[in-house]
């Protein structure tokens, strides 16, 4: 099993960078923490990590540009080859550029059941409300603070003489096994055939008269209408007994194909019986796929068949 490479970011003791760091180490878990990263040298969590083997960076964010520290910050965690980013009581606000150079792939956890009470002093919001419950989410990093996209919940029953304190320390217990099973079903929903035919199907029937219809036992999608349309792409699971989740996308025949594949093994190869009619296969199942590079592709294979008509348009639109 190839695991997720994890970055994560802190700034003080890191408990649940410490519950992450110890579910990794079940050899079923399908991530590894590759890096601890933080604004404060002085928090205590670089010396637990440093002590489970794991890199560590430290750069104070006093006296820099908020800019200039988030990009030393990507730098370090892209060197440390991470797939993705665990904020774990990371107390700094990320620049909109930092947050969207990890969009989909940056995680949060918040001491609420957002979207109630986004930001601090979550507990006591929750008290103040006469809330019977408080708890926490993983959710996806956005430019919005506490915003984006809800991955899990769990629910924290709040008890007659509850305080802020009393609750918190209910909720961290909550957040150390929310977490790590929220990450590891996140970092894994890249290799689900499901999951990936649909993110197929959503980029290609966003397309101009573009419709889906299996070929063959495999997800296929056309463009040129009921009778007259042409397949553009296709996802093979498995299909003719290949080791692969792969899209086959239309290129401009022999040449092209075999500059791919020479250009990059590992993620292009020739798909059985549709090869000599020029299709290329790109792997999907790595757990690493530039979504935008398949987006790309989906683009240009659909240029390849469409009519005519709808490329003129296309391109006359595209002056304007």
């Amino acid at each position: 099993m190839t695991k997720a490479r994890v970055a994560i970011l802190i700034s003080g003791s890191g408990t649940n960078m410490a519950a992450l760091v110890y579910a990794a180490k079940h050899p079923t878990c399908p991530y590894e923490v590759v890096l601890v990263a933080s604004n404060n040298p002085d928090a205590a969590g670089l010396t637990l990590a440093a002590a489970e083997g794991i890199a560590t960076f430290a750069l104070s964010h006093h006296a820099m540009e908020r800019e200039t520290h988030d990009t030393a910050m990507d730098a370090a965690i892209r060197a440390a080859g991470a797939d993705h980013v665990a904020l774990a009581g990371y107390m700094r606000i990320l620049t909109p550029g930092f947050v969207a150079s990890w969009e989909g792939r940056m995680l949060n956890i918040h001491p609420s059941l957002l979207p109630k009470y986004k930001g601090l002093h979550t507990h006591q919001r929750a008290l103040d409300a006469g809330d019977t419950a408080g708890g926490c989410s993983v959710h996806l990093v956005t430019a919005v603070l506490d915003d984006g996209p809800v991955l899990g919940q769990t629910e924290v029953a709040i008890l007659p003489g509850d305080t802020s304190q009393t609750l918190a320390a209910r909720v961290l217990i909550a957040e150390h096994q929310l977490y790590s099973r929220t990450l590891a079903g996140y970092v894994t929903r890249e290799t689900d055939p499901d999951w990936i035919v649909a993110q197929i199907g959503a980029f290609a029937l966003a397309l101009p008269e573009t419709d889906a219809r299996p070929s063959h036992g495999a997800p296929g999608w056309r463009v040129g209408g009921e009778k007259t349309g042409k397949y553009f792409a296709y996802v093979s699971v498995h299909h003719h007994g290949e080791d692969a989740i792969a899209l086959l996308v239309k290129t401009s025949g022999a040449d092209e194909q075999a500059s791919l594949i020479e250009a990059d093994p590992d993620l292009y190869y020739l798909p059985k019986f549709y090869a000599p009619s020029g299709w290329i296969a790109i792997r999907l199942d790595t757990g690493r796929t530039d979504w935008s590079h398949i987006e790309d592709w989906l683009a240009k294979s659909w240029r390849a068949v469409a009519p005519k008509r709808l490329t003129k348009l296309i391109d006359v639109a595209a002056e304007f």
